[in-house]
């Protein structure tokens, strides 16, 4: 049975994390940049992510908000931005001309989806290193990150833990991005 980590052992583990995280997303960034030599517009986390979410299938910019937890003038920034470097194209929904629908411009798609897959590389090939039971518990341990951060709306390291294991909010099953596949 484990033992719930002293205050002390929480502390050196958000400041270990608090130290990697600005380090990963600057290497997440270096690699986004590094793979876009065709792309004109700067790319960022956000335009990663629609590009994730545009991948299966064309949504509207309402859904794709909802799915990025972003709101609806964010997401029309971002696809301006995807709409500029020629990656995007939005027109109104055939059903509900109030309603616009985006996709992946077709001419675009191939080097969307290589580029998506250069992007995430770094990150697959750390995951494939981890067995089935440490990337299940690396998924929920950022899942309950983002719950936290979410919840309190602050950026702090809390003293415990967002959830217990066994409590209803910690054995929810969410579903992780497209890169994680």
């Amino acid at each position: 049975m484990a033992t719930e980590p002293s205050e002390a052992g929480h502390s050196a583990a958000c400041l270990r994390l608090m130290r990697l995280f600005p380090r990963v997303m600057r290497g997440i960034r270096r690699s986004q940049d590094q793979a876009v030599a065709h792309i004109t517009v700067p790319l960022s986390p956000r335009h990663v992510a629609a590009l994730e979410q545009l991948r299966e299938s064309p949504l509207s910019v309402g859904t794709l908000a909802d799915q990025l937890d972003l709101s609806l003038s964010t997401v029309s920034g971002v696809l301006a931005d995807l709409d500029q470097a020629g990656l995007v194209e939005r027109s109104a929904d055939q059903a509900d001309r109030r309603r616009t629908i985006v996709q992946i411009r077709p001419g675009a798609r191939l080097a969307v989806e290589e580029w998506l897959d250069d992007v995430s590389a770094p990150l697959a090939r750390v995951l494939d290193r981890l067995d089935s039971d440490e990337r299940a518990a690396f998924i929920k341990a950022m899942d309950m990150l983002e719950a936290e951060f979410r919840s309190t709306g602050t950026g702090s390291c809390p003293a415990t833990p967002a959830a217990t294991p066994g409590t209803p909010e910690s054995d929810v099953e969410r579903p992780g991005p497209a890169a994680l596949r």
